[in-house]
């Protein structure tokens, strides 16, 4: 075991998030408040889910249940994350649409078994790069669409379609959202030895069998996230997921 569950372990995690916190207050970076807040939960959060785990992995409508309860908070989560407003539920297309097909293909496979103690980690991993994905592509397209207003308008006094206009100053930035993963796996086993590789050792696997699954996990992270990114890029090129505009006169 790599960590002993003990009052060290809670003192340490402690002693970190207040770091976090404070280097973030002392930098001006104006989320302390949210670092702190985003630690706590996280240990409730996980608290409540290694409890929940044990009732979730000998059913299936109850592990179907609990992978939903997880698409929901994601959606939730990536939309505020984008916008503030009405369309933020647009987020569940693009994690969807990554996500589906890929556990599809895994179930169909026979590659993870349906059920909970194989399903909800590979499923939860998936749906997290897929949130990751969303928000970041859509920050950008949506932040790099109000920066350049005056280029989508000329676009289209040029004759582009307005989603043409939108694509053509909003690809390159909703792009960026896949440089995450791409240096993840490009530098995998040279730079970092990631969660999937590290667990599977320390849990007795041997190092073939931890490298295959982390190769996996990480080709699989890419093929989610670049269908959530093209997702949520067309969603905002066709004006589904937007931000209001203030018309801050002449």
């Amino acid at each position: 075991m790599l960590l002993p569950v003990n009052v060290t372990l809670g003192a340490v995690l402690v002693v970190l998030l207040l770091a976090a916190a404070g280097v973030a207050a002392a930098a001006h970076l104006g989320r302390h408040r949210e670092i702190l807040i985003a630690g706590v939960r996280a240990a409730v959060q996980l608290t409540v889910v290694a409890l929940a785990i044990h009732w979730v992995v000998g059913s299936v409508p109850l592990l179907l249940g609990f992978l939903a309860l997880m698409f929901a908070v994601a959606v939730r989560t990536a939309g505020r994350r984008m916008t503030a407003n009405a369309t933020w539920w647009w987020a569940a297309a693009p994690i969807a649409a990554g996500v589906a097909p890929v556990v599809a293909a895994l179930l169909l496979t026979g590659l993870v078994p349906v059920k909970g103690i194989a399903l909800i980690p590979v499923t939860g991993i998936l749906i997290g790069g897929a949130l990751t994905a969303t928000v970041l592509g859509g920050r950008r397209a949506l932040d790099e669409l109000t920066a350049r207003r005056g280029e989508v308008e000329a676009g289209m006094a040029l004759g582009l379609l307005d989603r043409d206009a939108r694509l053509e100053i909003a690809r390159p930035a909703a792009s960026d959202a896949l440089l995450p993963g791409l240096d993840q796996t490009r530098t995998v086993g040279l730079v970092t030895l990631p969660g999937a590789f590290v667990g599977m050792l320390l849990g007795g696997a041997s190092p073939v069998q931890a490298g295959a699954v982390q190769l996996f996990v990480l080709v699989a992270l890419m093929c989610v996230q670049a269908i959530a990114v093209s997702v949520v890029l067309e969603l905002v090129a066709r004006g589904k997921v937007h931000r209001e505009v203030r018309d801050l006169g002449p």
